[in-house]
Order: structure tokens, then C-alpha cells, then sequence
């Protein structure tokens, strides 16, 4: 990522969807090898990054406030520390060129945790991708997504920025065609525990690999769906309501279900109709991350 590019005032953080999602086994490491297609939503959480000379990293909330009272498990502040470590930024230089860089973290949280739209990862990312521009440290993208991957299967997606078929443990992608459309996304006020649906036992973990070039076939599904709507069963009902409109679906392991819409007018009146007690949101799909247009 070239430094001679304008660094912006405020940096987005994207939500995914899975379009749909194969469990296709398991290694003896324990880690799940996947199949599945990410999309991007101009639906995002939004950072603000205030760099300092101190080497300290914090993350505060929009209002200013410290808000985290672990931040060494903060993905963001992980992250930072991370491109830090492997940067050598933090050590004490007398060189004004070499001093120590740091980083006030600013979030406005938009996209709930626990809800399979990869906010978590997306701010992870994000992190990785504005510091790099702004320390002006000069990594490459595949740099990014190395390091990216010690803090989390999805944070390398979202720096890969495009819409991907991707396959093993996140770490292969496959360039995909899907048409820009409108979603209407509802979420369950629950959070859903992914490492409680991955060590299901009823998962299942064989589903054969498809064959995919280029673009989607049909009656594809999410294979963590029937586990989680056992487990959790505000988003079958969720699920359920959302497919009297069309083919709804379940994001990740949840808890996001998502309907694809002509328009955005349309999303907008499914919305509108939703259950009590659900949240959602409307909007459109990207063709990558915004910070690589």
C-alpha cells in the first residue's frame, strides 16, 4: 500500500455476509476446513486513528472514553500491537526518524458481536490497513493477510477486500462474480458462541467440495445453520419469518440472517415488517472494501 496516498479521516470497517457456507472436515489440529463466499456490505463499523510518539496503544470509544477493560483481547488494539512488534516500532530511539509509534484507537460499534457479520475481524483489519498507511510502514497487502491471520480466519478476507470463494482454514481465495444487489440483514438480540457451534456433535463435517467458476450455482447452503438455530432458537425464528419473503439465510454461525432484495426499497419494507425483539439493517453489497477503491 503506497504512502503517497491521502490517509482519510475516519476508515471503515465493513460487516460480511457468507453467502452460503460448507463445513468440508476437520484437521487433527482441531481447526474446521471450510468452502464458503464473502461478500461485502456498505454496513460498517468506523474507525478514527490518532497517532502519538509514545509507543502506547489504546482504544477509546467515540465519545472518548476508554472503553475496554481488557485491551491485550481487544482485536484492534491486537492488531496494532502486532504491526508494531513486527515493524520494530516501539522501541525507544533517540533518532527523531526512528521514534516510537503509537495510536489512539477511536471505534463507533455498529455491527454487534456474536452476530456472523465479522465485525470483530473487520476492525482487525482495518487496524492493520490504516497503521500500515499511516506509520507509513509500506507492507504489502499479502504482508497484511500473513500477519493478518494470527489474529483470525476472516481478518485476511477483509484485507484481501474482494468478493472471494474461499476454501481451507481462510487461507485460499478464489476470485467470485456476484451481482451487486440490496440485502435485508435481521439479528437476534442473543450473541452466538462460534466455538460452541463448531464443537457440535451433530456437525456435519464431509460436505463435499463444489466445483465453482466464477460465479454462484444455486441451493447452496450454510451447514452451521441447523446447529445453530437448535442451539439458539431466536434465529430459527428469525430464519423462519425471513423466508416467508424469499430464500433467506443464516451468515457464518450466526446469529444474521439475510435476505437478498431487487432493491433497496424493497429491503427496506421487509425491515419495516420484522418481529419484535429483532434488530437489522438494510443495504448493498460491495464489490471490495472500501479502502481499496
Amino acid at each position: 500500500m503506497s504512502s503517497s496516498k491521502p490517509v482519510p479521516e475516519s476508515w471503515l470497517a465493513p460487516a460480511k455476509l457468507n453467502l452460503f457456507l460448507h463445513v468440508t472436515g476437520r484437521r487433527e489440529d482441531g481447526y474446521h476446513t471450510l468452502q464458503t463466499a464473502f461478500i461485502f456490505l456498505d454496513y460498517a463499523d468506523v474507525l478514527r486513528f490518532a497517532p502519538n510518539d509514545s509507543g502506547e496503544i489504546t482504544r477509546i470509544d467515540i465519545e472518548g472514553r476508554l472503553e475496554i477493560d481488557l485491551p491485550e483481547e481487544d482485536l484492534c488494539v491486537k492488531a496494532a500491537k502486532l504491526l508494531q512488534a513486527h515493524c520494530k516500532l516501539a522501541q525507544d530511539k533517540l533518532s527523531r526518524e526512528k521514534r516510537s509509534r503509537g495510536a489512539s484507537i477511536y471505534l463507533q460499534k455498529n455491527l454487534p458481536a456474536g452476530a456472523g457479520l465479522g465485525g470483530g475481524s473487520s476492525d482487525a483489519a482495518t487496524t492493520l490497513m490504516a497503521l500500515n498507511q499511516i506509520w507509513k510502514t509500506g507492507l504489502s497487502l499479502e504482508e497484511l493477510m500473513d500477519l493478518g491471520r494470527q489474529l483470525g480466519a476472516d481478518v485476511p478476507v477483509f484485507i484481501n477486500g474482494k468478493t472471494t470463494l474461499a476454501l481451507g482454514v481462510g487461507d485460499e481465495f478464489f476470485p467470485l462474480e456476484v451481482p451487486k444487489q440490496a440485502y435485508c440483514v435481521l439479528i437476534p438480540q442473543i450473541h452466538v458462541s462460534t466455538a460452541q457451534i463448531f464443537s457440535d456433535s451433530s456437525l456435519t463435517r464431509d460436505t463435499p467440495i463444489k466445483t465453482i467458476r466464477g460465479s454462484l450455482p444455486p441451493l447452496l447452503v450454510n451447514d452451521l445453520e441447523a446447529v445453530t438455530c437448535r442451539l439458539y432458537p431466536e434465529v430459527e425464528k428469525a430464519l423462519n419469518w425471513l423466508r416467508i419473503f424469499g430464500d433467506a439465510r443464516m451468515s457464518g454461525t450466526g446469529a444474521s440472517v439475510f435476505l437478498a432484495c431487487d432493491t433497496l426499497e424493497e429491503a427496506k419494507k421487509v425491515l419495516h415488517q420484522r418481529p419484535e425483539g429483532v434488530d437489522g439493517f438494510v443495504a448493498h453489497s460491495l464489490l471490495c472494501h472500501p479502502h481499496h477503491v
